[in-house]
């Protein structure tokens, strides 16, 4: 991931700086621009990262690095998967979108792995889970193996 500009968009209240997001990296062809860049935001008091879909890397591990707030989409492909066989979408798939699904899943989202660990090498405060898979009670615990920091599961119209 690069960043989109060298130079952060600011003002006396707010400094604005984005990276460019990976969910769709695995595509070729015009769906792998990404149109969803992963912005931070610096305030005089905090720094807060929103990340929306995207998958691993280093620059939103640049753009994290002592963030108060990460607010990290989060899914689980074998609970998608596990679904998508309960209901036979799964079995009536050709080899090639399975393969597809998979790629996408594992490639342009956030596991509670990869979050726990980025946030510990980019030293954040305090992540939050958004973007949840429907069966979500267990995800803080799994970021937790990895992040010592807390770990909070979004609702709306949480105050931060």
């Amino acid at each position: 991931m690069a960043m989109m500009s060298d130079r952060p968009d600011q003002d006396d209240d707010i400094k604005v700086s984005a990276a460019q997001n990976s969910h769709f990296d695995f595509h070729k062809g015009p769906a792998s621009a990404s149109t969803n860049p992963i912005p931070t935001f610096e305030t005089p008091d905090r720094v807060i990262v929103f990340t929306g879909d995207t998958g691993d890397g280093d620059a939103l591990t640049q753009l994290a690095k002592g963030a108060d707030l990460l607010v990290t989409e989060t899914s689980s492909f074998q609970e998608r998967m596990q679904t998508m066989i309960d209901s036979g979408q799964w079995q009536a798939m050709t080899p090639a979108q399975r393969e597809g699904i998979t790629r996408q899943a594992i490639e342009g989202h956030m596991t509670t792995e990869i979050i726990g660990k980025m946030a510990t090498r980019a030293n954040v405060k305090t992540v939050v889970l958004t973007h949840l898979p429907p069966r979500s009670a267990s995800l803080p615990d799994k970021v937790r193996k990895h992040f010592s920091g807390q770990v909070l599961v979004a609702k709306d119209l949480m105050e931060f």
